[in-house]
């Protein structure tokens, strides 16, 4: 009598399905517009699914909690606004146009409805104690910084610029860009032009550069 074919030997669990690309977007998308509208804790995670056309399994699977998408949604909208290709050193291109072309794109960015409304959700009461003051500070901010800090750096080694602390070099320059008129945009009393944003994003170029570019006199009391 023949012998029974050996059962089949179970196969190993598969691995977890690859994300949806076109999903995520669609829940950063969504997460965006509600968060800026709503605020962070107007804003719900089935409200962000429905907005999105998802589950709301779908999003913890892609993004795990809120503070988690929020930052997801800071870090899309900086490589949106402020790609990597933008703090490509490009020794071809002169020094003050590059720095012209990342304050532009820098300022539309900063001064964009959804990133005005989450600066004002960050500085409010509720965020006291949360996480995500720092979650926002290192999806946003500090990877700007630091993208733009490699740039001076590699600057600097062509021997255009002479900075002993480029980190703070690069913290200087993006707070001269948001000066006055970013805190007018927040505070809802903005009184500066369009038409005046070229001059303040010169000026402030012209500024960086006087304090750091190779051959220039240095403030008295300064150091190199």
């Amino acid at each position: 009598m023949p012998r029974p074919p050996a059962p089949a030997t179970p196969k190993a669990a598969a691995p977890g399905r690859p994300k949806d690309l076109g999903k995520g977007m669609a829940i950063l998308d969504a997460a965006k517009r509600l968060f800026t509208a709503q605020g962070f804790d107007g804003t719900s995670m089935d409200q962000i699914a429905a907005e999105a056309g998802v589950s709301k399994l779908t999003v913890y699977s892609h993004f795990g909690d809120k503070e988690t998408l929020f930052a997801a949604a800071v870090k899309a909208h900086c490589d949106q606004k402020l790609p990597a290709s933008l703090f490509e050193s490009r020794p071809e291109v002169a020094l003050r146009e590059r720095l012209l072309q990342i304050a532009a794109a820098f300022f539309s960015m900063i001064s964009a409805p959804e990133a005005v409304a989450g600066h004002r959700i960050l500085c409010t009461p509720q965020m006291t104690d949360s996480p995500l003051p720092k979650m926002f500070w290192e999806a946003g901010p500090k990877r700007v910084q630091d993208a733009f800090g490699e740039l001076l750096r590699s600057r600097v080694s062509a021997g255009e610029l002479a900075i002993d602390d480029i980190p703070r070099a690069a913290s200087q320059f993006f707070a001269l860009l948001k000066g006055e008129p970013h805190a007018q945009l927040v505070f809802g009393c903005c009184v500066f032009r369009e038409d005046d944003i070229p001059a303040h994003l010169a000026a402030t170029v012209d500024l960086f550069l006087r304090a750091y570019v190779v051959g220039s006199a240095p403030a008295p009391g300064a150091h190199r």
